[in-house]
C-alpha cells in the first residue's frame, strides 16, 4: 500500500488524539501502520492485550539433564546479545521426554517473555491428521486478539499477519511434535524478541539450512538418572527395593522416561509385590514381543513391551475402556464420550479415567479431560484391531459420534431456539442450562466436534457427518469460524447427496452460500444460494424458496446491485404472502425497504418498512423489530426527518442492549452517528462511531469496521479537521480494497478526494480517478452522485 493511497506523503502520519471516552478510543497514530484500538488502560501507558500464557504445567519428577538444559540457556544468551529470532529443534526418539524437557525449560525462563507464551501440539506423529500450519495459526492469532473473520484465508497471508503480530514482542513459542518443515516454518515469528523451541523426531534438516535453526539432540536417560526418576516416583512405597533390581528395571525400559513413568506406577500400586517379580513379568513380556518383532529398534520395542506390561495388568472394565478411547478421533475427552464408547455410566467412565491416567497410560491436561500421547493412542488402536470384532468397533464409533450429535442439536437449540430439528436426534434430547453453558461446551469440544465430522465420513456414517455438519454451522455463522465452516463444508456435500434427502441438500446449500456471504464471498454465496434454489423449487419446497431467494438478496444488496436486490426482496415477499408465511413476508418486506431506500426511492421505502414492523409487532418478535427500526432511520434521515430518525435509532438500539447484541448494537451505532451529524452533534456522533468501530475490531466484521472507520472521516472533515479525516479516510479506503467491495472503496475514495482537495493535496485527483474506476457500471442514484462527486474533483 502506497502512502498516496492515505492521501499523500504530507498526511502519511498524524499525533493527534481523537475526542470520545476515556475507556474506549480509537486513535489515528501513524496511519501507515494502522488504527490501534485500545483501552484507557494502555493509553495510561500499558500494553493492555491480553498476555497469552499457553505453556502446560511443568513436569512432576523431571530429573537432571543439567547439561542439556545449559545448551538451551547457553543458547538463548547468544542469541539475544546477536538480536536474532533463535530456533532451537529439539530430536530425539519417540518417548525420550521431548515435551517435557522443553515444557520444563520454557518454565524456567518465563521471566525473559514478559508478553507470553504460545503453545500447540502439532500431533505430527498421532494416527490421526496432523495440525495443519493453517489450523495452527488461527489458534496463534486467536490468541493474540486477531478476530477470526479478520484472519487470511490462505496460508501465506495468515503467517503475514501472525508475523505482524508478533513484531516487536517478546514472547516464548513452543511447536511440539512436529513431523515436517512445511509444519512449522509457516510459524517462525522472525522477531528477534521471540524464541521458539520444536520438539520432533526427525531431524527437520530444512530448518538448519535455511531457517538458522539449531538442533539439540535428547538421548535416553543415564542410569543414574533413570534411577532416579523412579526412585522419585514410587517416593516412599518401595523403599527397600535393592539398587541393582531398579537399575535392571530401567534397563527394560530402555531408560526412556514415558516408559520408566508407566513402569514406575505399577511397582508405586503394588508395594508388597518384590520389585524382582514386577521385573520378571516384565522381561516375559519383553521376550514375547522380541519373538513378535523384528527386533530392529530396540527403544520402541522396549516401550511397546512396558505398555503391553501395563495394560494386561489393567482389571477388565478398565483396559476394554482404554482400547476403545483409540477409537475417539479428537485431541481429547472427557467422561460423557467415554461412557458412550464403551456404553457404561458416566461415573463408571470417569473413575476408569482417573485410574488409567494414574498409570501413566492417559494423561489429565485439565481437570476432567484426558489425552493420548501419540504412542500410547497408536497401542490402543492396535488393541481394539486385535480384540474387538469390526461389529463392535463400528458399533462403537456410531455411538461416540451420535453422542456429539445429540449435544450438537442441544447447543443449536440453546442458540438458535428456531433452527430446524436434527433427524436422528429426539425431541426429549437433555438440553443446556442456557446459551452461555451451551457456547462454553462448544469451546472446549471445538476441536473433537471438527473430528467428529471428518471421522462420521471416515467411518462410513454420511447421515451423522452431514447432521452435525448442519448443526455446527448455525455457530459457525454466529463465531465466525470460517475454517471449521469450510472443513464441514466440504464433507457435508457429498453425504447429504449420498443419504439425504433433496430438501436436506438444500439446507446444506444455503448453509454454504451463508458462510461465503459472511466471508465477504459474494459472487459464491449467490451460487450456491441458487443452488439450493433449484433444489426447492423442484422440491415445492415453497418456505425453503423464500430463504434461498431472500439470501440471494442479501448478498445482492451488500454488493450494490440494488435493481436485482429489490426484484429477489419483491419475490420473496410474493411467496410469503401466497404462503401465508407471516414472519417471513416481514423479513422480506424490510429486505425490500432496505434496497428502496439505497435507491433513494423513500416513499415505496416507508410504505414496505411500516408494512414490516407492523407484523414484526404483531409476532413479538423484537430483534426483527430492532432492524426494522434501523431501516426506519435510514428513511426519516433520507427524507430529512431527522428527528424521527433519532427516535428511531435509539430505540434499535435499547433492543440491541436488551438482547445484549453486539453485531446489531455495533452496527447501528454507524447509522446513530450519522443522525447525530444531521442534527450538528458531531463529537458525539465521533464518539458513537469510534464505539461501532472498537465493537466491530472485536466482533471482525472488516466491512462494517472501515465503514465506521470511513464515517468517522466524514465527521471530521465536517469539523475541518482535515488531517484526522484523511487518516481515516485512507484507512478505510485500504480495507475496502483488501475486501474487494467496489462499491465501498468508490465512496470512500471519494471522500478522501475530496477533503485532499480541500487541503489543496496534489494527489486529490488520483483518488477520484479511483473512484471513478470502481464505480464500474454502477448506475443507480446513489452511484449517479458519487460520480458527480468524483468527477467534478477531475474536473469532468
Amino acid at each position: 500500500m502506497t502512502k498516496e493511497e492515505h492521501g499523500g506523503e504530507r498526511w502519511a502520519t498524524t499525533e493527534s488524539e481523537l475526542s470520545g471516552q476515556a475507556e474506549q478510543v480509537v486513535q489515528a497514530r501513524d496511519v501507515s501502520g494502522g488504527i490501534h484500538f485500545h483501552t484507557g488502560a494502555e493509553r495510561a501507558g500499558e500494553r493492555g492485550a491480553v498476555v497469552p500464557r499457553q505453556l502446560p504445567s511443568d513436569v512432576r519428577g523431571f530429573v537432571n539433564r543439567s547439561a542439556d538444559l545449559q545448551r538451551l540457556d547457553v543458547f538463548l544468551a547468544e542469541h539475544r546479545q546477536a538480536r536474532l529470532s533463535p530456533v532451537c529443534v529439539i530430536v530425539g526418539t519417540a518417548g525420550v521426554g521431548k515435551t517435557s524437557f522443553a515444557v520444563h525449560w520454557a518454565h524456567q525462563v518465563l521471566d525473559h517473555f514478559p508478553d507470553g507464551q504460545l503453545y500447540v501440539n502439532l500431533r505430527g506423529y498421532d494416527p490421526g491428521r496432523p495440525i495443519a500450519p493453517e489450523q495452527a495459526l488461527e489458534r496463534f492469532l486467536a490468541a493474540l486478539e486477531v478476530p477470526r473473520a479478520a484472519m487470511p484465508e490462505d496460508l501465506e497471508a495468515r503467517a503475514g499477519a501472525y508475523r505482524s503480530r508478533m513484531a516487536g514482542r517478546r514472547m516464548l513459542v513452543v511447536l511440539d511434535n512436529a513431523s515436517s518443515v512445511g509444519q512449522v516454518r509457516p510459524l517462525l515469528p522472525g522477531s528477534p524478541g521471540c524464541l521458539v523451541l520444536v520438539t520432533s523426531r526427525g531431524r527437520l534438516s530444512g530448518l538448519m539450512a535455511r531457517d538458522g535453526a539449531r538442533r539439540l539432540s535428547l538421548d535416553t536417560l543415564e542410569e543414574a538418572e533413570a534411577i532416579a526418576l523412579i526412585r522419585g516416583l514410587v517416593g516412599d512405597y518401595r523403599p527397600e527395593d535393592e539398587h541393582a533390581e531398579v537399575a535392571e528395571l530401567a534397563q527394560l525400559c530402555a531408560r526412556l522416561p514415558l516408559a520408566l513413568r508407566i513402569a514406575a506406577e505399577r511397582a508405586a500400586c503394588r508395594p508388597r509385590m518384590p520389585l524382582r517379580e514386577l521385573i520378571a513379568d516384565l522381561r516375559d513380556e519383553s521376550a514375547l514381543w522380541d519373538a513378535l518383532t523384528t527386533g530392529d529398534d530396540d527403544e520402541a520395542d522396549a516401550v511397546r513391551s512396558v505398555f503391553a506390561w501395563s495394560y494386561r495388568a489393567l482389571p477388565q472394565q478398565e483396559s476394554r475402556l482404554f482400547r476403545l478411547l483409540g477409537l475417539h478421533p479428537g485431541p481429547d475427552l472427557g467422561a460423557e464420550v467415554a461412557a458412550e464408547l464403551a456404553e457404561i455410566p458416566v461415573g463408571a467412565a470417569r473413575r476408569q479415567l482417573d485410574h488409567l491416567a494414574g498409570a501413566h497410560l492417559l494423561e489429565q491436561p485439565s481437570a476432567r479431560r484426558y489425552q493420548f500421547h501419540d504412542l500410547l493412542r497408536a497401542y490402543a488402536l492396535d488393541q481394539v484391531r486385535l480384540e474387538e470384532p469390526h461389529e463392535t468397533r463400528h458399533a462403537a464409533v456410531r455411538r461416540m459420534l451420535l453422542w456429539y450429535l445429540r449435544r450438537a442439536a442441544a447447543m443449536v437449540r440453546a442458540v438458535a431456539p428456531r433452527a430446524a430439528p436434527v433427524p436422528l436426534v429426539p425431541d426429549d434430547v437433555e438440553p443446556f442450562s442456557g446459551h452461555t453453558a451451551a457456547i462454553d461446551w462448544y469451546e472446549r469440544e471445538r476441536a473433537n466436534l471438527l473430528a467428529a465430522v471428518r471421522g462420521a465420513a471416515d467411518a462410513d456414517f454420511p447421515d451423522i457427518a452431514w447432521q452435525l455438519a448442519a448443526c455446527l454451522h448455525r455457530v459457525y455463522a454466529k463465531l465466525n469460524h470460517f475454517d471449521d465452516w469450510r472443513v464441514t463444508a466440504d464433507i457435508a456435500v457429498p453425504a447429504v447427496r449420498a443419504v439425504g434427502g433433496r430438501t436436506d441438500e438444500a439446507a446444506i446449500l444455503e448453509s454454504v452460500g451463508k458462510m461465503h456471504a459472511q466471508s465477504g464471498r459474494l459472487a459464491e454465496a449467490i451460487h450456491f444460494h441458487l443452488a439450493a434454489l433449484d433444489i426447492r423449487r423442484s422440491e415445492g419446497d415453497v418456505a425453503g424458496e423464500i430463504a434461498s431467494v431472500n439470501g440471494i438478496g442479501l448478498a445482492l444488496l451488500r454488493s450494490h446491485r440494488l435493481t436485482e436486490a429489490r426484484t429477489h426482496f419483491a419475490r420473496a415477499l410474493e411467496l410469503a404472502v401466497r404462503s401465508g408465511d407471516r414472519a417471513w413476508e416481514a423479513i422480506a418486506a424490510n429486505g425490500l425497504a432496505y434496497a428502496l431506500v439505497e435507491l433513494r426511492e423513500h416513499g415505496e421505502a416507508e410504505s414496505m418498512h411500516a408494512r414490516a414492523i407492523a407484523i414484526h409487532r404483531e409476532l413479538g418478535d423484537r430483534g426483527a423489530e430492532g432492524d426494522a427500526l434501523h431501516c426506519a432511520s435510514q428513511i426519516k434521515r433520507g427524507t430529512g426527518e431527522v428527528a424521527q430518525a433519532l427516535t428511531a435509532i435509539e430505540t434499535a438500539l435499547g433492543i440491541a442492549q436488551e438482547f445484549g447484541n453486539q453485531a446489531w448494537e455495533a452496527w447501528w451505532l454507524v447509522e446513530f452517528g450519522r443522525v447525530l451529524v444531521a442534527l450538528g452533534r458531531v463529537d458525539e456522533a465521533i464518539d458513537s462511531f469510534h464505539r461501532a468501530a472498537v465493537s466491530q475490531r472485536r466482533i471482525g466484521d472488516r466491512g462494517r469496521e472501515a465503514a465506521a472507520l470511513d464515517a468517522t472521516g466524514e465527521a471530521y472533515r465536517f469539523l475541518g479537521r482535515h488531517k484526522e479525516s484523511v487518516a481515516f479516510h485512507g484507512r478505510a479506503v485500504s480495507a475496502f480494497r483488501e475486501l474487494g467491495d467496489q462499491w465501498a472503496l468508490a465512496v470512500a475514495l471519494t471522500n478522501l478526494a475530496e477533503v485532499a482537495e480541500e487541503c489543496g493535496d496534489p494527489t486529490a485527483s488520483e483518488h477520484a480517478r479511483g473512484a471513478l474506476t470502481a464505480l464500474g457500471d454502477f448506475s443507480d442514484p446513489a452511484a449517479a452522485g458519487v460520480r458527480a462527486r468524483a468527477g467534478a474533483v477531475v474536473g469532468e
